[in-house]
């Protein structure tokens, strides 16, 4: 691609943007910025959008600025929310500032010398602000009319209930000023967002043009859904998938990857991977003519979690993963046992029960769930079916020790090819 335009449209990232963006980036480099809110002490997927596109700016010589909204953060964003959000301390924003910082340092480069990305925390001029003026200067620029017209503001005004606090409501104002102070200090041209943040972006476009006379730009990400409408960014078990590892592991982050649905996969890859056009094309290819391998979902597992978590995070997944279809377990800790056996069957049996010659296989898996009875267990056993940490057992009178607990934690029934029991010592 030429120009950053062309390669974010290509993407399937410009979902709206100002007249003249393309010509603009076309002809210089431009110093853009995208903001995050630190409302919580990770980043989630979804963030992933905006980071890289700020990386995509980058790799294209033009200078990105991060913006953390230490400041914004205590007052809270409407957009896209149904309800009025708790307010943070300043302790606590100050903490999640420090856990979003590393991520973002993650993607983007702050040490490349020609265009170096910057990281800014908008509570270091938004603190210093009299209110007196910041009425005065910004607040008069803006109609109670024209900010009740944004969607942010609109849909919290005719949905039921308490509406919106005028503490929300001025959000759009900070945000504005936001726009207005990296315009002065950085010479930035152009902000991004999701596309909920359409509204603040071009209200700060507004300012700039009232109180600078100069005319600044603005591009919209689309929100990522999924190909059956359904919200992006939940795992499997309904949860958020993070970026921090204490939050979503890096197995489960490799899993919600490769569990993409096939219609979602190659749009995936052009969002949050950065490989070219030609390497999605065959990867595309490869679903369509062997979608069973679901090649595509591999290569997207592999190069998101590589990029957040490390090429180490990537083998120990992999390996993880493998284990469910009867692979080794040496190398993975009860900590591990215990994330990817998170969702099937689970019992537990005292180590007492274990001690000495052990329990009879045949008692274990009568109590758990796969099989029906002891009589039931043996058969099983006898046919070669039962495996125990993925060791096949073949004697119907074999018994199961506290030695081969990992880490004298658990141990892993399977029947068959693919249906497992946990069973937690205790």
């Amino acid at each position: 691609m030429t120009n950053i335009f062309d390669e974010l449209k290509w993407r399937g990232l410009v979902y709206d943007h100002t007249e003249d963006v393309a010509n603009l980036v076309a002809r210089e480099k431009i110093t853009v910025y995208n903001g995050f809110d630190p409302t919580g002490d990770s980043l989630h997927i979804g963030h992933l959008v905006p980071m890289m596109s700020l990386a995509r700016w980058q790799r294209f010589g033009h200078t990105p600025i991060a913006l953390a909204g230490g400041g914004t953060g205590m007052i809270g964003d409407p957009s896209g929310k149904s309800e009025e959000r708790n307010l943070l301390t300043l302790e606590q924003i100050q903490h999640n500032l420090e856990c979003v910082r590393g991520q973002l340092s993650s993607i983007l480069d702050f040490e490349v010398k020609s265009n170096p990305a910057r990281l800014v925390n908008n509570y270091d001029w938004l603190s210093q602000l009299n209110m007196m003026d910041f009425l005065r200067d910004t607040g008069k620029h803006f109609t109670i009319n024209y900010m009740m017209a944004k969607d942010s503001v609109k849909s919290r005004l005719e949905r039921e209930g308490d509406g919106i606090s005028y503490t929300e409501f001025s959000y759009m104002l900070l945000q504005s000023y936001d726009y207005l102070h990296l315009f002065d200090e950085y010479n930035c041209l152009l902000q991004s967002g999701g596309s909920d943040q359409w509204g603040n972006i071009t209200a700060g476009i507004e300012l700039i043009r009232r109180v600078r006379g100069e005319k600044a730009h603005g591009m919209a990400y689309p929100l990522i859904t999924r190909a059956d409408g359904s919200k992006f960014g939940k795992t499997a078990s309904g949860k958020s998938a993070w970026l921090d590892p204490k939050r979503t592991s890096p197995y489960r982050f490799y899993q919600f990857w490769l569990n993409a649905d096939d219609g979602d996969a190659i749009n995936y890859l052009k969002y949050f991977t950065w490989l070219s056009k030609l390497e999605i094309q065959e990867l595309q290819d490869a679903l369509f003519e062997r979608p069973h391998l679901r090649e595509a979902q591999r290569k997207l597992a592999q190069e998101v979690t590589r990029m957040v978590h490390g090429e180490t995070a990537v083998a120990k997944a992999e390996m993880a993963a493998a284990v469910l279809f009867g692979g080794d377990l040496d190398g993975l800790d009860a900590d591990d046992i215990a994330d990817i056996f998170a969702d099937v069957p689970s019992s537990q049996v005292a180590k007492a029960q274990l001690g000495g010659d052990g329990m009879l296989l045949a008692d274990l898996l009568a109590g758990s769930s796969l099989a029906n009875s002891k009589g039931d267990a043996r058969r099983s056993i006898k046919g070669g079916g039962i495996y125990v940490n993925n060791v096949r057992m073949t004697d119907p009178m074999g018994t199961v020790t506290a030695v081969q607990a990992i880490e004298g934690k658990f141990l892993i029934l399977r029947k068959g090819k693919k249906k497992y029991h946990l069973v937690q010592v205790i």
